[in-house]
Protein backbone atom coordinates (compact mmCIF):
# COMPACT_ATOMS: atom_id res chain seq x y z
CA UNK A 1 0.00 0.00 0.00
CA UNK A 2 1.50 3.47 -0.64
CA UNK A 3 2.75 5.01 2.12
CA UNK A 4 1.36 8.96 3.34
CA UNK A 5 3.75 10.97 1.53
CA UNK A 6 3.39 8.60 -1.87
CA UNK A 7 -0.24 9.52 -1.56
CA UNK A 8 0.17 13.07 -0.78
CA UNK A 9 2.48 13.91 -3.19
CA UNK A 10 -0.33 12.37 -5.73
CA UNK A 11 -2.47 14.45 -4.79
CA UNK A 12 -0.18 16.87 -5.00
CA UNK A 13 0.60 16.42 -8.48
CA UNK A 14 -2.81 16.23 -9.78
CA UNK A 15 -4.68 19.49 -8.38
CA UNK A 16 -0.80 20.99 -9.71
CA UNK A 17 -1.61 19.63 -13.13
CA UNK A 18 -5.73 20.50 -13.05
CA UNK A 19 -4.70 24.42 -11.88
CA UNK A 20 -2.12 24.53 -14.48
CA UNK A 21 -4.97 23.67 -16.93
CA UNK A 22 -7.38 26.03 -16.00
CA UNK A 23 -5.17 29.25 -15.02
CA UNK A 24 -5.02 31.84 -18.26
CA UNK A 25 -1.79 31.12 -20.04
CA UNK A 26 0.32 33.92 -19.92
CA UNK A 27 0.67 34.85 -23.53
CA UNK A 28 -3.01 35.55 -23.34
CA UNK A 29 -4.05 39.26 -22.74
CA UNK A 30 -4.12 40.53 -20.29
CA UNK A 31 -0.95 38.88 -20.13
CA UNK A 32 0.62 40.65 -16.74
CA UNK A 33 -2.29 39.80 -15.07
CA UNK A 34 -2.33 36.09 -16.20
CA UNK A 35 0.98 36.04 -15.17
CA UNK A 36 0.44 37.44 -12.20
CA UNK A 37 -2.15 34.79 -11.34
CA UNK A 38 -0.20 31.95 -12.31
CA UNK A 39 2.48 33.21 -10.21
CA UNK A 40 0.63 32.83 -6.62
CA UNK A 41 -1.01 29.95 -7.60
CA UNK A 42 1.30 27.13 -9.18
CA UNK A 43 4.21 25.86 -7.97
CA UNK A 44 3.69 26.63 -3.95
CA UNK A 45 2.51 25.90 -0.85
CA UNK A 46 1.56 22.32 0.36
CA UNK A 47 -1.96 22.13 -0.74
CA UNK A 48 -3.62 20.81 2.13
CA UNK A 49 -6.88 22.00 1.35
CA UNK A 50 -6.56 19.85 -2.37
CA UNK A 51 -5.76 16.73 -0.75
CA UNK A 52 -8.48 17.21 2.02
CA UNK A 53 -11.15 17.42 -1.06
CA UNK A 54 -9.54 14.17 -2.38
CA UNK A 55 -9.58 12.13 0.76
CA UNK A 56 -13.23 13.13 1.63
CA UNK A 57 -13.82 12.27 -2.09
CA UNK A 58 -12.10 9.14 -1.24
CA UNK A 59 -13.42 8.43 2.63
CA UNK A 60 -16.88 8.08 0.57
CA UNK A 61 -16.22 6.13 -2.31
CA UNK A 62 -15.62 8.38 -4.81
CA UNK A 63 -12.13 7.96 -7.14
CA UNK A 64 -9.60 10.49 -7.84
CA UNK A 65 -10.89 11.76 -11.00
CA UNK A 66 -14.17 13.33 -9.16
CA UNK A 67 -11.95 15.88 -6.54
CA UNK A 68 -10.15 17.29 -9.59
CA UNK A 69 -12.48 20.25 -10.10
CA UNK A 70 -13.77 20.91 -6.13
CA UNK A 71 -9.64 20.95 -5.31
CA UNK A 72 -8.88 23.07 -7.93
CA UNK A 73 -11.27 25.31 -7.35
CA UNK A 74 -10.51 25.23 -3.62
CA UNK A 75 -6.89 26.29 -4.08
CA UNK A 76 -7.97 28.67 -6.55
CA UNK A 77 -9.52 30.64 -3.68
CA UNK A 78 -7.14 30.04 -1.16
CA UNK A 79 -4.56 32.03 -3.55
CA UNK A 80 -7.07 34.73 -3.96
CA UNK A 81 -7.54 35.32 -0.22
CA UNK A 82 -3.66 34.90 0.26
CA UNK A 83 -3.41 37.62 -2.17
CA UNK A 84 -5.74 39.80 -0.42
CA UNK A 85 -4.89 39.71 2.76
CA UNK A 86 -0.79 40.21 1.91
CA UNK A 87 -1.72 43.91 0.44
CA UNK A 88 -0.58 46.67 2.43
CA UNK A 89 -4.31 47.52 3.09
CA UNK A 90 -4.68 44.43 5.14
CA UNK A 91 -1.75 42.49 6.37
CA UNK A 92 1.30 43.83 4.31
CA UNK A 93 3.00 41.43 3.88
CA UNK A 94 6.50 41.13 1.97
CA UNK A 95 7.24 37.34 1.92
CA UNK A 96 4.27 34.36 0.88
CA UNK A 97 5.52 30.75 0.26
CA UNK A 98 9.21 32.04 0.02
CA UNK A 99 9.16 34.80 -2.77
CA UNK A 100 7.90 38.45 -3.23
CA UNK A 101 3.94 38.71 -2.32
CA UNK A 102 2.14 39.25 -5.39
CA UNK A 103 1.60 43.22 -4.82
CA UNK A 104 5.80 42.97 -4.42
CA UNK A 105 6.17 40.86 -7.41
CA UNK A 106 3.92 43.17 -9.74
CA UNK A 107 2.17 46.15 -7.61
CA UNK A 108 -1.06 46.53 -5.69
CA UNK A 109 -3.78 46.96 -8.42
CA UNK A 110 -2.48 44.21 -10.12
CA UNK A 111 -2.51 42.04 -7.26
CA UNK A 112 -5.99 43.23 -6.11
CA UNK A 113 -7.08 42.59 -9.88
CA UNK A 114 -5.41 39.04 -9.81
CA UNK A 115 -6.84 37.77 -6.51
CA UNK A 116 -10.33 39.18 -7.89
CA UNK A 117 -9.83 37.16 -11.13
CA UNK A 118 -8.66 33.71 -8.90
CA UNK A 119 -12.41 34.32 -7.21
CA UNK A 120 -13.92 34.36 -10.22
CA UNK A 121 -12.28 31.31 -12.03
CA UNK A 122 -12.88 29.43 -9.04
CA UNK A 123 -16.67 29.16 -8.99
CA UNK A 124 -16.39 29.38 -13.18
CA UNK A 125 -14.91 25.65 -12.97
CA UNK A 126 -17.35 24.71 -10.44
CA UNK A 127 -20.19 25.67 -12.23
CA UNK A 128 -19.00 24.83 -15.78
CA UNK A 129 -16.48 22.09 -15.67
CA UNK A 130 -17.83 18.89 -17.58
CA UNK A 131 -15.61 16.65 -15.75
CA UNK A 132 -17.29 16.93 -12.67
CA UNK A 133 -20.15 14.46 -13.13
CA UNK A 134 -22.63 15.11 -10.75
CA UNK A 135 -26.45 16.02 -11.11
CA UNK A 136 -27.51 19.78 -11.80
CA UNK A 137 -28.69 20.41 -8.10
CA UNK A 138 -25.53 18.68 -6.44
CA UNK A 139 -23.46 21.22 -8.36
CA UNK A 140 -25.78 24.06 -6.92
CA UNK A 141 -25.47 22.87 -3.77
CA UNK A 142 -21.80 22.73 -4.34
CA UNK A 143 -21.45 26.12 -5.41
CA UNK A 144 -23.89 27.62 -2.50
CA UNK A 145 -21.57 25.54 0.24
CA UNK A 146 -18.61 27.01 -1.55
CA UNK A 147 -20.02 30.38 -1.77
CA UNK A 148 -20.84 30.39 1.82
CA UNK A 149 -17.48 29.70 2.82
CA UNK A 150 -15.89 32.82 0.70
CA UNK A 151 -18.06 35.28 2.21
CA UNK A 152 -19.15 37.38 4.85
CA UNK A 153 -20.00 34.01 7.05
CA UNK A 154 -16.91 32.36 6.43
CA UNK A 155 -13.18 34.08 4.99
CA UNK A 156 -14.11 37.28 4.10
CA UNK A 157 -16.33 37.55 7.55
CA UNK A 158 -13.39 36.31 9.43
CA UNK A 159 -10.56 38.83 7.77
CA UNK A 160 -12.71 41.24 8.81
CA UNK A 161 -12.87 40.52 12.33
CA UNK A 162 -9.32 39.48 12.60
CA UNK A 163 -8.67 43.35 11.41
CA UNK A 164 -10.89 45.07 13.83
CA UNK A 165 -9.33 43.03 16.61
CA UNK A 166 -5.66 44.14 16.56
CA UNK A 167 -4.55 44.96 19.83
CA UNK A 168 -7.28 43.52 21.62
CA UNK A 169 -7.85 40.96 23.84
CA UNK A 170 -10.48 37.93 22.89
CA UNK A 171 -12.08 35.77 25.14
CA UNK A 172 -11.70 31.64 23.60
CA UNK A 173 -14.87 31.77 21.78
CA UNK A 174 -15.02 34.78 20.30
CA UNK A 175 -10.89 33.81 18.77
CA UNK A 176 -12.64 30.23 17.76
CA UNK A 177 -15.29 31.85 15.92
CA UNK A 178 -12.98 34.19 14.15
CA UNK A 179 -11.12 31.22 12.87
CA UNK A 180 -13.79 29.12 12.18
CA UNK A 181 -14.57 31.62 9.80
CA UNK A 182 -11.23 32.98 8.42
CA UNK A 183 -9.82 29.48 8.06
CA UNK A 184 -12.07 26.92 8.90
CA UNK A 185 -14.30 27.60 6.28
CA UNK A 186 -12.18 27.15 3.64
CA UNK A 187 -11.21 23.69 5.24
CA UNK A 188 -14.53 23.16 6.07
CA UNK A 189 -15.56 23.72 1.70
CA UNK A 190 -13.02 21.19 0.70
CA UNK A 191 -14.08 18.34 3.03
CA UNK A 192 -17.54 18.94 2.09
CA UNK A 193 -16.75 19.59 -1.52
CA UNK A 194 -14.88 15.96 -1.58
CA UNK A 195 -17.61 14.54 0.31
CA UNK A 196 -20.44 16.15 -2.42
CA UNK A 197 -18.70 14.58 -5.49
CA UNK A 198 -20.93 11.13 -4.51
CA UNK A 199 -24.31 12.26 -4.22
CA UNK A 200 -25.36 9.13 -2.25
CA UNK A 201 -23.19 9.62 1.08
CA UNK A 202 -25.21 8.78 4.44
CA UNK A 203 -26.21 11.83 6.68
CA UNK A 204 -24.40 10.04 9.40
CA UNK A 205 -21.01 10.20 7.17
CA UNK A 206 -21.40 13.54 6.20
CA UNK A 207 -21.98 14.64 9.63
CA UNK A 208 -19.14 12.53 10.85
CA UNK A 209 -16.75 15.01 8.07
CA UNK A 210 -18.50 18.01 9.24
CA UNK A 211 -17.37 17.02 13.19
CA UNK A 212 -13.88 16.33 11.66
CA UNK A 213 -13.39 19.33 9.26
CA UNK A 214 -14.40 21.70 12.17
CA UNK A 215 -12.20 19.90 15.02
CA UNK A 216 -8.94 20.15 12.04
CA UNK A 217 -9.48 23.61 10.96
CA UNK A 218 -9.59 25.20 13.90
CA UNK A 219 -6.25 22.48 14.88
CA UNK A 220 -4.92 24.40 11.64
CA UNK A 221 -4.67 27.46 12.90
CA UNK A 222 -3.15 26.79 16.56
CA UNK A 223 -0.16 25.67 14.77
CA UNK A 224 -0.19 28.82 11.91
CA UNK A 225 -0.37 30.57 15.70
CA UNK A 226 2.67 27.99 17.23
CA UNK A 227 4.74 28.79 14.61
CA UNK A 228 4.64 32.19 14.34
CA UNK A 229 6.15 32.20 17.44
CA UNK A 230 8.84 29.31 17.23
CA UNK A 231 9.07 28.93 13.03
CA UNK A 232 11.67 29.98 11.25
CA UNK A 233 11.12 31.77 7.99
CA UNK A 234 13.32 29.94 5.55
CA UNK A 235 10.87 26.89 6.79
CA UNK A 236 7.85 29.17 7.23
CA UNK A 237 7.97 30.54 3.62
CA UNK A 238 6.66 34.11 5.08
CA UNK A 239 7.94 36.22 8.22
CA UNK A 240 7.63 34.57 11.73
CA UNK A 241 6.85 36.96 14.68
CA UNK A 242 4.47 39.32 12.31
CA UNK A 243 0.67 38.27 14.16
CA UNK A 244 2.79 38.81 17.73
CA UNK A 245 3.98 41.93 16.88
CA UNK A 246 1.18 43.17 15.30
CA UNK A 247 -0.93 42.53 18.35
CA UNK A 248 -3.24 40.36 16.61
CA UNK A 249 -5.38 37.81 18.95
CA UNK A 250 -3.82 34.53 19.12
CA UNK A 251 -3.81 30.90 20.69
CA UNK A 252 -0.45 31.21 22.73
CA UNK A 253 -1.19 35.07 23.63
CA UNK A 254 -4.64 34.17 24.81
CA UNK A 255 -3.93 30.60 26.51
CA UNK A 256 0.08 30.72 26.53
CA UNK A 257 2.10 28.01 24.01
CA UNK A 258 1.79 25.57 26.12
CA UNK A 259 -2.17 24.93 26.78
CA UNK A 260 -2.12 25.89 22.52
CA UNK A 261 -0.13 23.19 22.30
CA UNK A 262 -2.36 20.90 24.64
CA UNK A 263 -5.48 22.65 22.56
CA UNK A 264 -4.08 21.72 19.30
CA UNK A 265 -4.03 18.15 20.60
CA UNK A 266 -7.26 18.05 21.91
CA UNK A 267 -8.69 18.98 18.59
CA UNK A 268 -6.78 16.31 17.00
CA UNK A 269 -8.07 13.69 18.90
CA UNK A 270 -11.82 15.28 18.44
CA UNK A 271 -10.87 14.87 14.58
CA UNK A 272 -9.87 11.52 14.79
CA UNK A 273 -12.42 10.38 16.82
CA UNK A 274 -15.35 11.70 14.38
CA UNK A 275 -13.73 9.59 11.59
CA UNK A 276 -15.18 6.67 13.12
CA UNK A 277 -18.37 6.01 11.02
CA UNK A 278 -15.97 5.93 8.11
CA UNK A 279 -14.01 3.12 9.05
CA UNK A 280 -10.84 2.45 7.16
CA UNK A 281 -12.31 4.95 4.61
CA UNK A 282 -11.27 7.66 6.87
CA UNK A 283 -7.50 6.66 6.82
CA UNK A 284 -6.31 9.18 4.79
CA UNK A 285 -7.98 12.04 6.84
CA UNK A 286 -6.94 10.99 9.64
CA UNK A 287 -3.33 10.96 7.88
CA UNK A 288 -3.90 14.39 7.11
CA UNK A 289 -4.50 15.34 10.38
CA UNK A 290 -1.71 14.51 12.11
CA UNK A 291 -0.01 16.22 9.17
CA UNK A 292 -1.92 19.23 9.96
CA UNK A 293 -0.51 19.23 13.57
CA UNK A 294 2.65 18.21 13.51
CA UNK A 295 3.84 20.36 9.95
CA UNK A 296 6.77 22.62 10.42
CA UNK A 297 5.60 25.12 7.61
Amino acid sequence: MPSFTDRLRRFQTRVERALDAHLPAVTSAPQRLHEAMRYVTLDGGKRVRASLVYAAAEAVGAPDAAGDVPACAVELIHAYSLVHDDLPCMDDDDLRRGKPTCHRAYDEATALLAGDALQSLAFEILANDPALTVSADQRLRMIALFAQAAGSQGMAGGQAIDLASSGQTLALAQLEDMHLRKTGALIRAAVLLGACTREDVPPAKLAALEAYSRAIGLAFQITDDILDVEGKAETLGKNPGVDHARGKPTYPLLLGLSAAKARGKALHAQALESLAALGDNGAMLAELAGFIIERRQ
